[in-house]
């Protein structure tokens, strides 16, 4: 499932090359062939991300009355762009299409989504509210609520990185990676992690989805800890923890762990995560 800095970048293409002009929108798979008659030749005129959902505004009227598009990949969903031809015809789709934009110089193709539905803006408000906050975002209060959200639960705080009620955004990469960073335990339940460790935690995480969402490339290795003779090493160039299992911590010497939980691939340094 992509992490929420490769929303963020879908949702910004989108609006630079699809928005400001009357799009033709079709389902060559059919199954979205209603909605997408709803929405074909009209203008996208916004568009935002929260976490790992992207809402598409189409139409000049007021939010409360525009039709908006909720786009969710989940773990199979995909946004594919192709260029038009020399002759502006849009190549033929490739595999199952949900939705198609077909725009002046592109089309953009998006296929299996968890998600995929015109909705009103009252629906958008509503998956917004059972959000936590998105680091990407950052609003003035979103730092001390992730505190609050996180130390009201015993869980531990690696189920809860994953949980986008709690923070909207991170994936198992970030989360392997950003708790070692800041050297907290997976299995720590958030109630028991003090209010400066959370803080710490929140602006590791900002920091690494912001260095994703301008390079379009997830690399948390610091540059201190780079290991410049093991220059062929791909992993031990871009991560600490994540898919290094059994191989040495690259500041401790401990093994890297692994275990799963809730599902997922969980890794982590047992000497340098307290």
């Amino acid at each position: 499932m992509p992490e929420g800095h490769v929303i963020h970048r879908l949702t910004a293409r989108l609006l630079a090359d699809f928005g400001g002009y009357s799009l033709e929108v079709l389902s060559p798979q059919g199954r979205f062939a209603d909605s997408a008659e709803l929405l074909s030749g009209l203008q996208i005129t916004g568009s935002s991300s929260w976490g790992k959902h992207i809402f598409i505004k189409f139409g000049e009227e007021p939010d409360e009355l525009a039709r908006w598009l909720h786009v969710h990949l989940g773990l199979y969903g995909k946004w594919r762009f192709y260029p038009l031809d020399v002759f502006g015809n849009p190549p033929a789709p490739k595999g199952e299409i949900r939705l198609r934009l077909v725009g002046r110089e592109e089309v953009a193709d998006l296929s299996g989504p968890t998600r995929c539905a015109v909705v009103s803006y009252d629906e958008v408000l509503d998956v917004l509210k059972r959000l936590g906050p998105d680091p990407l975002v950052n609003h003035p209060a979103d730092r001390a609520e992730f505190i609050r959200l996180v130390r009201a639960r015993k869980r531990a705080i690696g189920e809860l990185v994953m949980d986008q009620s709690v923070v909207a955004g991170p994936g198992n990469i970030y989360r392997a990676e950003c708790l070692f960073r800041v050297g907290i335990s997976p299995f720590r339940k958030g109630s028991n992690i003090s209010e400066k460790r959370l803080g710490l935690l929140w602006d590791d995480l900002r920091a690494g989805l912001l260095d994703g969402l301008e390079t379009g490339f997830i690399s948390t290795m610091l540059e201190e800890d780079l290991r410049a003779e093991d220059p062929e090493d791909v992993e031990a160039q871009r991560f600490y923890v994540y898919h290094r299992t059994g191989r040495p911590c690259l500041r401790c010497g401990s093994m890297v762990a692994e275990q799963l939980m809730q599902n997922r691939r969980l890794f982590w340094c047992p000497g340098c995560q307290r």
